[in-house]
């Protein structure tokens, strides 16, 4: 909860999509102003008319990376949701962009990307993206979504663990502090590496490509022990 006299917390989503990140904000931090930019207008009528968007996010249809450098407004969260799969958008990935996310930060504020699978290893797109995010903050950590491809990333100027340990447990709401209890346990601290990417050089869409070749083999390889040792049956059987 807000102090008293105290200004609303700030949240911005950068790639709004369907709403579901600033609905679940709207619903647990009802007394933060939250503003979403999306740049595909027919995307954000889905939102409404079929995802139960909350009216009371502010909605804008333009570029992420054109609508943060067109604004001057600081915020206490940055979520970063453009990454679709393999389709990220390299305007949005690069360390000059980073870092204009970082200038819009509050104090203390936070920036979220949701990175969308995993994609480990040397020369990985997750890593090239690390890479990147340790060159602009100090403090970078990931974590896994349970059950799902997804991977979160938090970054900020000052320890977002040590920031987390501190507020959860104030949180009252069991649902919220059980995912916040799961997240501080499964964070894990990223290390600066040299794979910076930049507006100069971003090549995401080949490592995005090198990440579903790793799933697909990943898929294959698992299906071919099953053959092996059930047969065609075995596979039949799962499918």
């Amino acid at each position: 909860a807000e102090a008293a006299g105290a200004a609303p917390r700030r949240v911005l989503v950068l790639g709004n999509g369907t709403g579901t990140y600033a609905t679940l904000c709207a619903e647990y931090f009802g007394e933060a102003r939250i503003e979403g930019v999306e740049i595909d207008d027919r995307i954000s009528d889905l939102a409404y008319e079929y995802f139960d968007m909350s009216k009371d996010v502010e909605l804008t249809t333009y570029d992420g990376r054109a609508y943060l450098q067109a604004c001057d407004g600081l915020y206490d969260v940055i979520l970063v949701d453009a990454y679709q799969d393999i389709t990220i958008p390299f305007q949005m990935s690069s360390v000059e962009f980073f870092s204009m996310v970082r200038d819009h930060l509050a104090d203390g504020g936070v920036m979220a990307v949701n990175m969308n699978m995993h994609s480990d290893g040397e020369g990985s797109i997750n890593e090239a993206l690390c890479d990147t995010i340790c060159a602009v903050f100090p403090h970078v950590y990931t974590v896994d979504v349970s059950n799902n491809t997804n991977r979160e990333l938090f970054a900020s100027l000052g320890d977002p663990a040590e920031l987390l340990a501190r507020r959860a447990p104030s949180i009252r709401d069991p649902q919220l502090a059980s995912m916040m209890d799961r997240v501080l346990r499964g964070l894990t601290v990223c290390e600066p590496g040299g794979g910076i990417l930049t507006d100069d050089r971003a090549p995401v869409e080949v490592l995005g490509m090198r990440a579903i070749d790793e799933l697909i083999s990943d898929e294959l390889g698992y299906y071919s022990s099953v053959f092996r040792s059930q047969g065609i049956k075995g596979i039949l059987t799962m499918l």
